[in-house]
């Protein structure tokens, strides 16, 4: 959000730099990210001065030219070359001397130098208005009046003042200072002195010739709707000075009604709307939805299909507005207007917020609606703008205030106490302070007792509503640096439970960056797109954009979104790990579950001149998958296909009824939804659940075996139903003790096999740690293996 330094000073005393205010500013909670110093001309006009010509005579070899010599005010007059018609002698001009950056209206900056013009000198340039981004005429120099001062420069002729401009990181809770008006309240309540409204006493109703009647037919969607008409405007170029507040912000002047609804909407915080009376189909005003896909084109010119959830301000023809976020084509105010219809509204935050989200627009209107405006602010907002427009483009205001507000939205009530204040705090504020701060902020406060204020918060602060929001209020006024920092900590000894979470993720994280995984950092808040149980997604209130409107439910969809910024830098080979939580509402409680997820995408390894590019496949993330596991010291899980509309295929580790890991492929939609091409692996580990297994590990030391292990393989043919965990399972039933390993080193399945059948190579690992196995008791453990695997697996061991 842009704040000018200058737009300010109208409505609070300021005595500070800029440099000094942008620190005033982050202390009291407003975080100021940057301070610019902007003009609103390009360039200042840095280096013009105001000069005479003196004398104008044709240039000897040019019919357009002549030579000039003006005086600028100093020990020297200026020979400089013109070429514009108008010159003439006697003219108080605008110059540009040897040195000066002139910043045309179009084209680039170019620096003024010494130069000969068809052989006579030139020591400088006579400005048209055009090359000095004064106005868009070139046809010819300007000429100012005959009692201006020589020698002046320019921009102090021009009254031209250098501006700041702080851009303002506002949190979504702080809609209350989103606006000029809003930040000086925090700044007058931090200078302990008053801010200043504009004076509203010259508003008057001239006649009643042009009443607009309006109907609002969902008073939850539009609690409040003010509206007036002012007839006979004159729809021109704005002033100098309303031109110069709005560019110093970064916005574009369009026209003289248009931007005053701007001004009052940046200066007030409360957007404004003015459609051309003469427009209003049926001369009557509906705050209403329609029809699902009805057709609407907006203000840029995009034909868009409304929703029924659509609030709009219609005639009784068709809709001309989109309640809060953007303009209709055919309704708005155009060099033609003669009569304007201004409309100054509380639409309800929730129901722009999904519209906006709705069409992707994001507007200013719609920036501060979805926050939350002022309720009360309408009519005072409506009639400053009416009389600008008045003063601006004449016209008479020609209707009565109308103002639809039936049901009064109160303010919040209830109690702090001082001592609670204090204690949150940590410090011991005077009682007198806290409630001047607090009265200071608008907040009306009565003391109830010696410790207890009774309060009523005024309706533009729509995030105090309990007595911690208050100690905040107190807090950021009163000064974070104000609060002393103890000189003694109390803290009390207590057993670490075991394992210690932040060693045992370190030590995975410090595994997984061994082995070229790089740890990422997603936002928590991501879009409700994502979310596959809305039932159970956690929404924001107030949030930032549509695109951060609720907590994640995943951690996938925000690292595929880090996966599609790196391959779209053409860093396409990524590993990625995220330590983070996931949010969840279930049985209107709160859940939030620690989660570890592994990424692989891309190749595994880069093109060489001995080996080509290798992709990542299934089989890699299950490497860091086992790896993980093996180094949290779990030894006892089951394996399992995963049926999981999160994975196009993959399998899942678990103990009873509880997931430690879900590892495969991600589908195709949710790679869509991130724009990701490539095809992506993850797993999704349960951290908590993790923890709490290797909570109840044993750690047991004991001697290398002195008796050799011996290896036995086995080739069989079993059904394609049956998986390599079953018979692995089979086999460490058959013995516990002596079996110590099972592994598999060949998979077939072909046309030369039977039907139905596939062909599996395992290699069994067998011990025994008291003694050396003979013959005789391996082939008994065999042979037992064999009756065990052909009865449990229907297996046929092949010779």
């Amino acid at each position: 959000m842009k704040i000018s330094y200058n737009w300010l000073k109208q409505f609070v005393q300021i005595d500070q730099t800029p440099q000094e205010l942008s620190l005033i500013l982050t202390n009291v909670g407003l975080e100021v990210e940057s301070v610019d110093k902007v003009q609103p001309v390009a360039g200042g006009l840095e280096g013009l001065v105001v000069g005479e010509v003196l004398t104008c005579v044709q240039h000897p070899n040019a019919d357009r030219l002549r030579v000039t010599t003006v005086n600028i005010g100093g020990k020297e007059n200026l020979q400089i070359v013109c070429g514009a018609p108008n010159v003439a002698a006697g003219q108080k001009v605008v110059v540009a001397t040897v040195g000066t950056t002139v910043y045309p209206l179009e084209g680039e900056p170019f620096k003024i130098k010494e130069s000969k013009i068809r052989g006579e000198v030139s020591q400088g340039m006579i400005c048209a208005e055009d090359e000095i981004g004064l106005g868009k005429s070139h046809d010819g120099i300007m000429i100012l009046s005959t009692d201006t001062e020589i020698g002046i420069l320019a921009k102090e002729h021009f009254q031209l003042n250098d501006d700041h401009v702080f851009e303002i990181g506002l949190t979504p809770n702080r809609a209350d200072a989103a606006s000029h008006l809003g930040v000086a309240r925090d700044l007058a309540a931090y200078f302990k002195s008053e801010y200043q409204m504009p004076d509203l006493s010259s508003f008057k109703v001239d006649n009643d010739n042009l009443v607009i009647p309006v109907e609002v037919e969902d008073l939850i969607a539009c609690p409040r709707y003010s509206s007036l008409t002012i007839s006979g405007v004159t729809v021109s170029e704005s002033p100098d000075w309303l031109k110069d507040k709005l560019k110093i912000i970064g916005l574009r002047p369009i026209n003289n009604v248009v931007d005053v609804t701007n001004y009052v909407l940046h200066g007030f915080g409360q957007p404004l709307h003015a459609f051309d009376a003469d427009k209003i189909a049926g001369g009557k005003v509906l705050v209403k939805k329609v029809a699902e896909g009805t057709p609407f084109v907006a203000l840029d010119d995009v034909e868009r299909k409304l929703s029924a959830d659509d609030l709009m301000i219609c005639n009784t023809e068709a809709p001309m507005c989109i309640a809060g976020v953007f303009g209709g084509k055919t309704s708005g105010v155009d060099a033609d207007t003669k009569n304007v219809f201004l409309e100054s509204a509380y639409f309800n935050s929730v129901s722009v917020r999904k519209t906006s989200k709705r069409h992707g627009l994001k507007t200013d209107a719609s920036f501060r609606f979805e926050r939350g405006t002022d309720p009360e602010i309408p009519v005072t907002a409506l009639k400053y703008a009416a009389i600008l427009i008045k003063e601006l483009a004449g016209g008479e205001i020609s209707s009565p205030v109308s103002d639809i507000y039936p049901n009064q939205i109160k303010p919040f009530e209830f109690e702090v106490s001082y001592s609670n204040i204090n204690k949150l705090i940590g410090a011991n504020i005077p009682s007198a302070e806290i409630k001047h701060i607090i009265t200071a902020l608008g907040i009306s406060a009565t003391s109830t007792s010696d410790d207890v204020l009774a309060l009523r918060v005024p309706s533009f602060k729509v995030d105090v509503t309990r007595e911690c929001d208050i100690t905040e209020e107190v807090l950021r006024i009163y000064g974070y640096n104000n609060i002393a920092i103890p000189t003694k900590i109390n803290a009390s000894l207590s057993n670490s439970s075991r394992p210690d979470k932040e060693n045992t993720q370190n030590v995975i994280a410090d595994m997984l960056t061994a082995n070229g995984f790089a740890e990422i950092w997603c936002n928590s808040l991501t879009k409700s797109a994502y979310s596959k149980n809305l039932d159970e997604a956690v929404f924001i209130l107030n949030p930032l954009s549509s695109d951060l409107n609720v907590m994640r439910q995943s951690l996938l969809m925000p690292a595929l979104e880090s996966v599609a910024y790196n391959q779209n830098r053409k860093n396409a080979d990524v590993k990625f790990y995220e330590y983070g939580k996931t949010y969840h509402l279930i049985n209107e409680k709160y859940v939030e579950r620690p989660r570890l997820l592994l990424l692989i995408s891309g190749a595994t390894q880069s093109e060489q001149w001995n080996q080509s590019t290798k992709s990542a496949s299934f089989y890699n993330l299950k490497a860091a998958v086992d790896a993980v596991i093996s180094r949290l010291g779990i030894t006892t899980y089951q394996s399992d296909v995963l049926q999981d509309e999160n994975f196009a295929y993959g399998i899942k580790y678990f103990r009873g009824d509880k997931t430690l890991v879900s590892f495969g492929a991600a589908t195709k939609a949710d790679r869509k939804q991130a724009d990701v091409n490539a095809e992506v692996f993850y797993a999704d580990f349960d951290w908590a659940g993790l923890l709490d297994i290797v909570k109840k590990n044993k750690i047991v030391n004991k001697d290398v075996s002195k008796y050799p292990q011996v290896r036995r393989d086995l080739s069989m043919l079993v059904d394609k139903g049956i998986t390599f965990d079953s018979l692995k399972g089979i086999a460490f039933k058959t013995d516990k003790k002596l079996i110590k390993e099972v592994g598999v080193f060949d998979v077939y399945e072909g046309d030369k096999l039977p039907e139905g059948k596939k062909s599996y190579a395992l290699n069994f690992i067998l011990q025994d740690e008291e003694q050396t196995l003979t013959d005789k008791q391996i082939e008994q453990i065999m042979q037992k293996l064999i009756a065990n695997l052909t009865q449990q697996a229907g297996a046929e061991i092949r010779k």
